[in-house]
């Protein structure tokens, strides 16, 4: 075999590190180990009347709940305020630095503002809090160390124990940061239980994502429908339907009747388990005579995460479904590959 052309050329997999540059498996499990152990610590010494008091003060907000934050505690703000967002809560992040040169004026009276800090003394916030004060914002600070300026000069403070970082030098932020995001995330849950949000109300913040297409569509939304359909009837040979089975994509036929309603299904399956069992008699046999009489169908009202359900449940899974109203008339049919496509 000749050379592949240089645009074909695979790369070459990278050096390996030098002995002292490798990790153990040993040095890996001790490090999740003493996570483990720093993040225990963070949830036996958390002060639970601060945690309540902070949820039901966001729970009683009549405004905007922003959030701010410099560094990785800006990262773990933000994040905090999409997940409110996501659950129909009213919900920004502030950047500190942006604040002071003009987006202060999205803040007003009724709103709220949370500054996450580890060390209570970032100078930033410190900055932003007397000219959010201003704005009659209600001010909590998040920290981690006691007795800071941060939670000084606000109206409440949360202190999220931190025995250390993880970190060999105690200076690399991962300790605080996942104890913020832990506490944060815990925090959304907790108002979207107190706000009854439904399932339903949910998906419908999440219409592009899996979780909002498996709650909001139906089947009639990812059906294939009229002339997409792959349609006979019980009399036409099974030859003369090959050129129906193959090209409308779905892997069968749907049997009908002349007033459309469904009589059976036969598929690409049962095409091979005939040639095999009938041999050249297959070129007298009718759909009719060969078609499953009694195929799993789904109405097109149905979820299509149940349509999926059940293709799939026992005795064995199928890759479609017809699609017919109450009067047993087929109105489309859908696939696996169409629901997958479709991102469920």
């Amino acid at each position: 075999m000749g050379s592949l052309p240089p645009s074909l050329d695979l790369p070459s997999p990278p050096p390996k590190n030098p002995q002292h540059e490798r990790v153990s498996e040993t040095t890996l499990f001790n490090l999740f180990k003493a996570q483990q152990g720093h993040l225990n610590y963070f949830f036996q010494n958390l002060d639970l009347s601060q945690a309540l008091s902070f949820t039901e003060t966001l729970l009683n907000s009549r405004g905007t709940i922003f959030f701010s934050g410099v560094g990785k505690s800006g990262f773990v703000a933000n994040k905090i305020s999409q997940t409110l967002v996501s659950l129909g809560i009213r919900s920004a992040f502030l950047s500190p630095l942006d604040a002071l040169h003009g987006d202060i004026g999205a803040l007003s009276a009724a709103d709220i503002l949370v500054l996450f800090s580890k060390s209570g003394s970032t100078e930033e916030l410190l900055r932003l809090i007397p000219c959010a004060r201003a704005k009659g914002v209600y001010l909590i600070s998040v920290t981690s160390v006691p007795k800071n300026a941060l939670a000084n000069a606000c109206d409440m403070n949360v202190h999220l124990p931190l025995e250390r970082e993880l970190c060999p030098f105690d200076l690399a932020p991962v300790t605080s940061t996942a104890i913020q995001m832990v506490f944060g995330d815990t925090v959304a849950i907790a108002l979207m239980g107190a706000r009854n949000l439904t399932k339903d109300q949910y998906a419908a913040n999440h219409p592009a994502g899996r979780i909002g297409k498996s709650l909001i569509f139906k089947v009639k939304d990812v059906m294939k429908k009229q002339d997409e359909l792959p349609v006979c009837k019980e009399g036409d040979l099974i030859m003369e339907q090959l050129v129906e089975l193959t090209r409308k994509g779905c892997g069968c036929l749907l049997v009908i009747d002349e007033e459309y309603h469904l009589l059976g299904t036969f598929t690409d399956g049962d095409l091979r388990r005939t040639l095999k069992a009938s041999g050249e008699a297959i070129f007298k046999l009718t759909v009719g005579e060969m078609c499953n009489r009694k195929p799993r169908t789904i109405g097109p009202d149905a979820m299509a995460v149940e349509a999926m359900q059940k293709m799939e449940s026992p005795p064995s899974a199928v890759q479609f479904l017809p699609v017919i109203d109450r009067q047993n008339t087929l109105i489309g049919i859908v696939t696996l590959h169409g629901l997958v496509s479709a991102g469920l």
